[in-house]
């Protein structure tokens, strides 16, 4: 059994589902299976499994409910194989027949993410709790789902739009790239479904301007084909769809695979929202926005707790201003001091949601990050790091311009280690990074 595997098959037999599973190894997504409930429920005992995919066919429909179960707390994303939609409880994704496995990557990927962004949610709603602040969701969460029918009319594409419309959705259709561009811009949506014609090429001018724009971005795409395509689907994928269904996929399992893209966008937003709303509050640094040094190491230690009941990983990086003479003379002038608050707000807005960032002294800042190893934490920082230090602040009339560069240390927490202790040693791995 490979100990670093990820995603665990449960599955009677490979007929269906080893192709798949064969096409996730070769993508990074390195698979265990398990060919019984009891089996596939000690595995996730023993290991940190990230998700779990079932073959439906050999297995009672309340499997993917015990799966949870058994992994719990550290809440597993399932994808279920071979049954409808309506058959099964407590699955994020049900498909009647295998995903290719580029789609079914991208779809763990982003699973996988929302499971430790709510876990991380949950954390910090009774970190600011014990503060009386209130994190829960705000009302407009619970207004109907918003999604965009992009493309000519058809039969499929209609009988999509009535379900979608039946369950409460609320679907606008735009016949033609241009106002489907209209739309996206005059309101807010959850999700878009691109009705994919002969040459795709008015779905993927949608998906392609969508992607350049940083404000819809993160708005799910599904690309609906008619027929046949003549582009593999690891290029529709590349192109910034998060789903494509296949002409023979049912449309009632089409409208419950976008509905789940759909939420999850929604849920991200709201989670998103609520965590960003506490920025102004007298609990954190006031001229930045981010955790105080108090309310880092009581979370940090709610973090540990958390990753080690989880059994992920967690690692923390620290980020100092670096010396230099620019930013010498800033600082005699002030002018880093009025530069911090923008710097702040970069800080908050290039981690990801489920990332604690933090203030610890003047010019020095914190990361915690979930489920993150080392190396990856390396990167995340270094990478913030490099924008920053691609924006130039103001310096007054006299001088030109400065730029603010970082120096970055990391730790990873080791077993049985204290939050404190971890974060000396990325203090350090920083002081050892600049001698």
């Amino acid at each position: 059994m490979a100990f670093d595997a990820r995603v665990l098959i449960l599955a009677a037999d490979d007929g269906r589902i080893g192709p798949l599973a064969e096409g996730l190894d070769a993508l990074g997504w390195r698979t265990v299976t398990a060919r019984d409930l009891a089996s596939a429920a000690a595995t996730l005992q023993d290991f940190p499994l990230e998700a779990a995919i079932i073959d439906i066919a050999s297995f009672a429909p309340d499997a993917a409910l015990r799966l949870r179960a058994a992994a719990e707390p550290r809440r597993l994303p399932v994808l279920v194989v071979g049954a409808r939609p309506d058959t099964i409880e407590g699955a994020d994704l049900v498909m009647s027949a295998p995903p290719h496995p580029a789609q079914a990557a991208l779809r763990l990927e982003q699973l996988v993410r929302a499971s430790i962004a709510e876990e991380e949610y949950h954390l910090r709603t009774t970190t600011f709790s014990l503060r009386g602040v209130d994190l829960t969701a705000r009302p407009d969460d619970e207004a109907p789902l918003r999604i965009l029918a992009a493309g000519s009319a058809d039969r499929r594409f209609l009988a999509l739009s009535n379900l979608l419309t039946a369950q409460g959705v609320e679907v606008i259709a735009a016949p033609t790239p241009y106002t489907a561009f209209d739309y996206l811009h005059e309101s807010p949506f959850d999700a878009a479904v691109l009705w994919g014609a002969e040459d795709h090429a008015p779905a993927l001018s949608i998906a392609s301007g969508m992607k350049r724009n940083t404000r819809l971005y993160h708005i799910p795409l599904m690309l609906y084909l008619r027929g046949q395509t003549e582009m593999g689907l690891s290029e529709l994928f590349n192109r910034g769809f998060a789903d494509v269904s296949a002409a023979d996929t049912p449309e009632d399992e089409t409208a419950e695979r976008l509905l789940a893209l759909a939420a999850a966008h929604r849920r991200h937003l709201s989670i998103r929202r609520a965590l960003d709303s506490v920025r102004s509050l007298d609990v954190m640094d006031p001229t930045t926005g981010l955790f105080t040094p108090e309310l880092f190491a009581a979370h940090l230690g709610r973090i540990a707790e958390g990753a080690r009941a989880r059994r992920r990983p967690l690692s923390v990086c620290v980020l100092r201003v670096r010396e230099t003479e620019a930013v010498a003379w800033a600082r005699q002038g002030s002018w880093l001091d009025r530069a911090m608050p923008q710097i702040g707000a970069m800080v908050s807005r290039l981690v990801r949601i489920e990332d604690t960032p933090a203030r610890l002294a003047k010019e020095v800042f914190a990361l915690a990050l979930p489920a993150t190893h080392a190396a990856q934490a390396r990167l995340a920082a270094e990478r913030i790091a490099a924008v920053i230090g691609c924006t130039a602040f103001d310096a007054g009339s006299e001088r030109s311009p400065f730029v603010a560069e970082f120096d970055v240390g990391v730790a990873e927490m080791r077993e049985g280690e204290a939050p404190g202790a971890l974060l000396e040693r990325a203090s350090a791995d920083l002081f050892e990074q600049t001698r």
